[in-house]
């Protein structure tokens, strides 16, 4: 039996630049993880976890789990790996040997609210897949693979920052430069030490799940136009990634600090914010920790100077019924 994860992220900077030749730097973290379990049998089979069985307690139990989770389980997300997978294999020509499985997952990562819920599923599977048919798929293929699985199998928009870090894990930055994505269809991926990171947290509340292919697809359709808003934010996202590594290399943390709140900031001026996350945002930063979204809302990222100040920060999101966790870094 083969049993793989794939985990939670967060973006600490350059988000939402990613998949608009931008730069980010994200972190992954044990808190919450999709596990997958894949094992031989006579026949291929998908095994529904729970966010797939159509079985409820109550209207108002359907509504809170629907909220929480969205309109679909990890099937569908699960086969369509399946389908880019034989598609890549069919091109590189690799023969899959006929060797039939199951495969079963679980998820504890909320969803919809920017973690890679998502994509840390299909990761874990292709982890699985590439274990199964003892295959050594580079990690920035792999990447790509569970990108593609999501934009051209099932058509949501989103870029490659979530693929990356849980491909690679730990902390990273990551370039995705124009020229390198057009050149050999990935970036240029560093990683880093996570004990360069001062403390930091993440805090969120399922009740402002959205998922990212409604930010996402607002903001491709301006970048597609040509808005210059939204063109010179992403050059702007883009700076303070790279700003940020330079902060992180030289514990430079006051102008780290600045760059995190900037990078909301400069989000909040081009698309619109709902007053819930407006509010957790404005929490965090009244608690006296810095504050920006770690995905496309639903979920914060920030700083925070001592314990004090940690306690004061939980004390006042727990007000407002948002979680507050100290990432554990894979």
């Amino acid at each position: 039996m083969i049993e793989t994860y794939g985990y939670a992220r967060a973006g600490l900077l350059g988000n939402p630049s990613d998949g608009y030749f931008g730069k980010t730097i994200s972190f992954a973290m044990s808190n919450f993880r999709a596990r997958v379990l894949l094992y031989p049998s006579g026949r291929l089979e998908i095994k529904p976890s729970k966010a797939d069985l159509p079985v409820f307690e109550n209207l108002d139990d359907l509504y809170l789990i629907t909220r929480w989770r969205g309109y679909y389980g990890g099937i569908r997300i699960i086969q369509a790996l399946l389908v880019r997978f034989m598609d890549y294999c069919r091109q590189q020509g690799i023969e899959l040997e006929n060797r039939n499985f199951t495969l079963e997952y679980e998820s504890n990562i909320p969803q919809r609210l920017g973690l890679g819920g998502s994509s840390a599923i299909i990761t874990a599977s292709l982890r699985a897949l590439c274990q199964y048919y003892r295959l050594n798929i580079p990690l920035p293929i792999q990447a790509n693979l569970v990108l593609e699985t999501e934009t051209r199998e099932l058509n949501v928009p989103a870029g490659l920052q979530d693929r990356v870090i849980q491909a690679y894990q730990g902390l990273v930055y990551m370039d995705f430069s124009r020229d390198l994505m057009e050149k050999r269809g990935y970036g240029e991926y560093e990683c880093m030490d996570p004990a360069l990171l001062p403390s930091v947290y993440v805090a969120c509340r399922t009740s402002l799940s959205e998922g990212t292919e409604v930010f996402h697809s607002t903001l491709r359709d301006r970048w597609r136009r040509g808005d210059p808003d939204v063109v010179e934010a992403m050059h702007t996202w883009a700076s303070y990634a790279e700003q940020g590594r330079e902060c992180l290399l030289g514990r430079d943390y006051r102008r780290l600090d600045e760059l995190i709140n900037a990078n909301f900031d400069l989000r909040a001026r081009i698309y619109h914010i709902d007053k819930g996350n407006l509010e957790m945002v404005h929490t965090a930063r009244q608690a006296g920790a810095t504050s920006n979204f770690a995905g496309s809302g639903g979920a914060i990222v920030g700083t925070y100077a001592d314990e004090e100040m940690l306690a004061r920060l939980t004390a006042r999101l727990k007000a407002i019924g948002v979680e507050v966790i100290k990432p554990k870094i894979v």
